[in-house]
């Protein structure tokens, strides 16, 4: 995402929020015309079409990848291979940016409901703020999508996030005095935003917030990089 967060906190409240969202559901669900009478659990998230090894052509808007059942980074090599290639970036970081972003239920109703709470939360597989994607997509391939499909549509999630790293490692000056790789300041711009970026590439000490998101990032690295082979 791209600002740093208080996790304890913010997980309290996405478990009020999934208590409540479940039980309306099962309310919604239980006198609905199918009959049904309870809710998927509210935690899950989906596993989508690229699951199944494919992914969408470039800005392609038909068929998102619907989310339902179970969310693993993993499944998502495929957009994850094809949107980093667009957009020049590694697809290793890519992965594990989702990774990294993935402490927090990725289901869309839990999403907006937590967003009506908190208007400037983040949305999707990858948790992009909505300024990030409006700054990100002018003249990109999904110019014409809103934020607002994020969390209903992962490979979008995916694009978006791909060229969101792209603007971010364009601002890295060629060869920052720091010894952290130039995917690694990507990462913390993609946490932090650029303006703290490129105070780290100037060797600005790393904030206790940041350096934990790095160290996400190191630990997710190696099976990031197994997942997109």
């Amino acid at each position: 995402m791209s600002e740093e967060q208080k996790r304890p906190a913010g997980w309290g409240r996405w478990l009020v929020i999934g208590v409540v969202v479940v039980a309306g559901l099962g309310l919604i669900r239980g006198n609905g015309h199918d009959g049904a009478t309870t809710a998927d659990p509210a935690p899950s998230a989906a596993a989508s079409s690229p699951a199944s090894g494919t992914a969408p052509s470039a800005g392609a808007s038909a068929a998102p990848s619907k989310p339902s059942g179970r969310y693993d980074p993993a499944d998502y090599a495929a957009p994850v291979r094809q949107y980093a290639a667009e957009a020049g970036v590694n697809p290793q970081l890519l992965m594990a940016i989702l990774y990294n972003e993935s402490y927090k239920p990725h289901d869309p109703e839990l999403e907006r409901a937590w967003q009506r709470g908190k208007p400037d939360a983040s949305f999707g597989i990858a948790n992009m703020h909505r300024a990030a994607f409006d700054d990100t997509k002018p003249g990109r391939p999904f110019a014409s999508r809103q934020w607002e499909e994020l969390p209903d549509d992962r490979d979008l999630a995916v694009q978006a996030a791909a060229w969101h790293l792209h603007d971010l490692a364009a601002q890295l000056p060629a060869r920052p005095g720091v010894p952290l790789s130039r995917d690694e300041l990507v990462a913390l711009g993609y946490n932090a935003g650029a303006g703290n970026m490129l105070a780290f590439a100037r060797g600005v000490k790393i904030g206790s917030q940041a350096q934990s998101y790095l160290d996400r990032l190191r630990d997710n690295w190696t099976k990031s990089g197994e997942a997109v082979q």
